[in-house]
């Protein structure tokens, strides 16, 4: 199955890569990969956080309009009344 190494296969993978790259270049080739993939993470959850503010802040937004809703509501209101009693 594609996916699925097990210790045999990493053994064997190592091996030829021992084979093809040398002792001397193996170690700088894991550092590259260890860097690679600790700029990808932090540049993956800096973009996620920035996800998650905008989510925030959308939600803020649509509260305080909710809230600007109910005062435009009861200003209706208030005029509604405001005319009745005048015609009355």
């Amino acid at each position: 199955m594609i996916g699925r190494f097990g210790p045999m296969e990493l053994i064997i993978i190592l091996a030829i890569a021992l084979l093809i790259f040398g002792p001397k270049k193996l170690p700088e080739i894991g550092r590259a990969m260890g860097k690679t993939i600790k700029e990808f993470k932090a540049h993956t959850n800096k973009i996620t956080s920035d996800d998650d503010e905008d989510t925030k802040e959308e939600g803020k937004k649509l509260s305080s309009n909710e809230t600007g809703t109910d005062s435009v509501d009861q200003s209706v209101k208030t005029e509604r009344s405001d005319e009745e009693s005048r015609s009355s």
